[in-house]
C-alpha cells in the first residue's frame, strides 16, 4: 500500500481546492497514483452533480472584470445554493477567475468549453460540485464592448456594465455611476424613444387592470381608490396632452383661490408633477429617462450631457 504524505495531500489540495479528508481518502483510493485521485473527485463531483442538478442555484457572486485599456468589460454570475457558500472566499475567487477568462469570449458557452488549467471551465464546476457539496453554475453572463467601459458591483449580488462614446475625463467615475445606477434599477432600453407604440399602450392596459381589481377590494373594504393613469410614457404626452395638464392645473389653481400673478411660479412644477406621475414606464425601463439615484433633481440623461458623451450600451447580471 503506498504511503499518503501530507505534501501528497496538499498538493492535491491545491489542484483540486477539495478538502482534506476528501483528497487523503481519494490518494488512498487510488494507492498514492495522482491523477487517479484526481479522476476520483472528478467523478464524485459528477454523482453529486446529477444529484443536485434540480437545485434552485439562486445565492452565489456577481463580478466584473474590465480590460487594462477599459474598452472591453465582463460580467456573470456564479450560482450556488447557499449564501454561506456564496460568501467563501474560495469561491468568490473562482468567479473572479472565471470572470477574467470570461473577457475573451463572447458567450457562456464559450467559456464553458475553455481551457481551466488542463480540463474545461463545465469541467471544474461539475468537480467544484463535488468539492463543496452544492451545485454550482454560472448564471448571468454578458460582455460589453465600447471606446470605455466601466464597471460598478453591488455587495456580490449584482454587476453592471457601462460604455460610452469617448475615453473623456472622469469617464470611470461616469461609467461607475451609470453602472450603479442600471444595478439598482435596472432598465430595458436608452430611451423611451424605444419603445414600440403597441408596447406601451400593452402595458399601460396591463397596469389599469391591475389597479382597478385592486381598487375593487379597497372600495369593498372602504379603502383610499388609486388614481389610474392616463399615460405611462413620455411617448404618450402629446403637446395637446401638456397644454390640458397645464390648463388643467390652471384651474385647479383658481378653484383654490391662488391670486393669478402667481400662476406662472406655481404651474411648472405642477406640470412636472403631471409629467413625473405619467411616465413610470419610461422611469422603470428606459436608462436615460429615469432620476438618477445620486439626485433625483435630474434624469440619467442630463447628467450624462455634462460630460459631452453618450451611454453606447449597458449590461446588468443578478443573482436570484
Amino acid at each position: 500500500m503506498a504511503t499518503i504524505t501530507a505534501a501528497d495531500v496538499n498538493k492535491l489540495r491545491q489542484s483540486t481546492g477539495a478538502g482534506m479528508m476528501d483528497c487523503k481518502k481519494a490518494l488512498v483510493e487510488a494507492e498514492g497514483d495522482f491523477d487517479k485521485a484526481i479522476q476520483i473527485l472528478r467523478e464524485k463531483g459528477q454523482k453529486v452533480a446529477a444529484n443536485r442538478s434540480d437545485r434552485e442555484s439562486s445565492e452565489g457572486a456577481a463580478v466584473s472584470f474590465i480590460n487594462a485599456d477599459n474598452t472591453k468589460g465582463a460580467i456573470l454570475t456564479l450560482n450556488c445554493e447557499t449564501d454561506f457558500v456564496g460568501k467563501n472566499e474560495a469561491f468568490v475567487a473562482l468567479a473572479k477567475d472565471l470572470v477574467e477568462k470570461a473577457i475573451n469570449f463572447s458567450t457562456k458557452e464559450e467559456l464553458l468549453a475553455s481551457d481551466f488549467n488542463g480540463i474545461t471551465v463545465a469541467e471544474k464546476l461539475i468537480e467544484q460540485t463535488g468539492v463543496i457539496g452544492e451545485k454550482i453554475e454560472i448564471g448571468g453572463f454578458e460582455i460589453l464592448e465600447g471606446a470605455f467601459v466601466g464597471s460598478y458591483v453591488h455587495v456580490n449580488k449584482i454587476a453592471a456594465l457601462t460604455a460610452i462614446s469617448a475615453p473623456v475625463a472622469n469617464a470611470e467615475a461616469l461609467t461607475k455611476d451609470i453602472s450603479m445606477q442600471v444595478a439598482s434599477m435596472g432598465a430595458d432600453t436608452l430611451s423611451y424613444k424605444d419603445f414600440d407604440p403597441a408596447f406601451v399602450e400593452s402595458e399601460l392596459a396591463a397596469r389599469i387592470a391591475v389597479i382597478e381589481k385592486d381598487n375593487e377590494e379597497a372600495k369593498r373594504l372602504g379603502k383610499t381608490l388609486k388614481n389610474v393613469p392616463k399615460y405611462i410614457s413620455f411617448s404618450q404626452l402629446t403637446p395637446e396632452v401638456i397644454k390640458q395638464a397645464e390648463e388643467d392645473a390652471k384651474a385647479e389653481l383658481k378653484a383654490e383661490g391662488k391670486p393669478e400673478q402667481i400662476w406662472d411660479k406655481i404651474l411648472p412644477g405642477k406640470v412636472q408633477r403631471f409629467i413625473s406621475d405619467n411616465t413610470t414606464l419610461d422611469q422603470e425601463k428606459a436608462l436615460l429617462d429615469q432620476n438618477f439615484i445620486k439626485d433625483d433633481s435630474k434624469k440619467v440623461g442630463d447628467y450624462v450631457k455634462g460630460f459631452n458623451v453618450e451611454i453606447t450600451g449597458f449590461k446588468r447580471v443578478t443573482l436570484g
